[in-house]
């Protein structure tokens, strides 16, 4: 495997038979994780903007060498938008306080990114639809990231008020 291909297939997740998003989103969110909680918010931020355009470039030269937009085993865009809704979703965890909020946040981020990255409302289907390249396979899953991020946390944040409402 070259080293383009394990980039983008996110060390291989992408490769699966069935459903290669979500093993893809499932294998990036332990290390989205895992950094964010041993190296802080603004090394995962800044390892997601970094990964981010250099998938954009790597997605154009695979799309250039094989012809084939967004094929279904690049899933480092899947990494990036979780990792985005990670980083919004544990941001909610400054306002909140009830048990089991960190998972909470976690699973939300998992179940609220891929709500968005496979229904693809509005903008996010139009970018998935008429932008070419890499910026289009990149682009969809980074508004994807951003909605299931806000949406996780308008979730934990009413979470929290019936918690403490009932406290």
């Amino acid at each position: 495997m070259t080293l383009q291909k394990l980039f983008l297939t996110f060390f291989g997740s992408g490769l699966a038979p069935k459903a290669p998003g979500t093993v893809g989103t499932l294998a990036s969110l332990p290390f989205g994780v895992a950094i964010e909680y041993y190296l802080g918010s603004q090394t995962l931020f800044m390892l997601t903007f970094a990964i981010t355009i250099i998938a954009i470039f790597e997605i154009n030269k695979y799309e250039k060498d094989t012809g084939i937009h967004d094929q279904q085993h690049i899933v480092i865009d899947e990494t990036v938008g979780i990792w985005i809704t990670l980083l919004i979703a544990t941001s909610a965890l400054q306002k909140v306080t009830f048990p089991y909020d960190i998972t909470t946040a976690i699973v939300l981020s998992f179940i609220n990114f891929r709500l968005f990255d496979i229904w693809k409302p509005s903008t996010i289907g139009k970018i998935d639809r008429d932008i070419p390249g890499g910026l289009g396979v990149m682009g969809d899953d980074i508004l994807a990231g951003i909605a299931g991020g806000l949406l996780s946390g308008v979730i934990m944040l009413g979470v929290d008020k019936i918690y403490h409402h009932f406290a």
